[in-house]
């Protein structure tokens, strides 16, 4: 049997390989039924052939976690088809749950969805979403969905919010659930059983964190690499996690590189606050901030952030190395 889960959304991604994984060792003790595959390391595919044909001793199904399918070669993705229509599809016995991260396309008008690279690979997802026995699709939480998921969130931790701290939640953080998290528990920490108020939110979310990532940013952008390095590992020392940090210079990054591109095709900046709607002074600051690099710069460290922070999520990269890495790489 063959399950596939992919999206954007890798919070509610990995807590969903997480929770299928935590069912199965709770039924399946012995443990040696269960196997995880990286398809960004060599020699995967001919493991996970090794792995379902083993004869098993136990009386176990197997669970085989196969990742970063579509990160192989369509020569890879071919046999995987193959062998997975011959041995695992209609098996009772064998259970491959395929987990996919995915990054929107920004360009989504003229193509799809999801940056997929070339039509091989457009193809291989297309065959994974029709052929599995169940796909789910993990997309970012946006408006109502993501209130109702802050206000569950704050809940299952025995706490409470009030409906406006939860739209200001929602606005200052947005789809990142990663972040979200890390705010939510900051916030129920400091309110201890009492009710999260939007004074809260604007206290702690806010302004603070805002003006700590605009004098990172600062610094990343005059080359700072010892200024850059303090502010950060400071709000580390704080308890910040390198995840929320990451989430954080990749929004930033990301209105830099909207701005740039506008005022590069001459959009006056009176006009740009209606286009890409930030706050004035987000607006201003990013602006000053902007100067620093050129267009190609902004695009290729936009890129290398979120490229790290699925490595990251993925398991695949240790986050303060990881998070120190793109600083050097930055201010090189």
């Amino acid at each position: 049997m063959v399950y596939f889960f992919y999206g954007a959304d890798t919070f509610r991604l990995k807590q969903k390989i997480n929770s299928v994984s935590a069912q199965y060792k709770a039924k399946h003790k012995s443990g040696l039924n269960f196997d995880r595959f990286d398809f960004l390391q060599a020699e995967s595919l001919d493991r996970l052939k090794a792995f379902l044909d083993a004869y098993s001793m136990f009386d176990e199904k197997k669970l085989a976690l196969v990742e970063n399918l579509l990160g192989s070669t369509a020569e890879v993705q071919k046999s995987v088809v193959g062998y997975l229509e011959k041995n695992a599809l209609k098996n009772p016995d064998i259970f491959v749950m395929i987990a996919q991260e995915l990054k929107l396309n920004e360009e989504r008008k003229k193509t799809g969805k999801y940056v997929l690279g070339k039509k091989e690979a457009e193809d291989f997802f297309k065959k994974l979403v029709a052929k599995a026995e169940g796909s789910e699709e993990f997309d970012l939480l946006v408006g109502a969905k993501l209130e109702n998921w802050i206000k569950k969130e704050v809940e299952k931790n025995n706490g409470r919010a009030e409906s406006e701290a939860v739209k200001k939640l929602a606005l200052f953080v947005g789809s990142d659930l990663w972040q979200m998290q890390s705010e939510i528990s900051k916030l129920l920490s400091y309110k201890n059983g009492e009710p999260i108020t939007e004074k809260d939110v604007d206290v702690l979310v806010g302004a603070k964190s805002t003006s700590d990532i605009f004098g990172a940013v600062d610094a990343l952008s005059l080359r700072q690499k010892n200024s850059a390095f303090k502010l950060l590992h400071r709000q580390l020392a704080q308890g910040e996690s390198e995840i929320y940090l990451l989430s954080r210079l990749i929004s930033q990054f990301r209105n830099l590189l909207l701005i740039k591109e506008q005022l590069e095709r001459g959009v006056p900046f009176c006009q740009l606050d209606k286009k890409l709607k930030l706050h004035p002074f987000v607006l201003r600051k990013c602006c000053e901030q902007a100067k620093n690099f050129s267009l190609p710069v902004l695009k290729k460290i936009y890129e290398r952030l979120q490229e790290t922070d699925l490595a990251i999520k993925g398991g695949r990269a240790e986050p303060q190395t990881a998070l120190d890495l793109i600083i050097e790489e930055i201010t090189g």
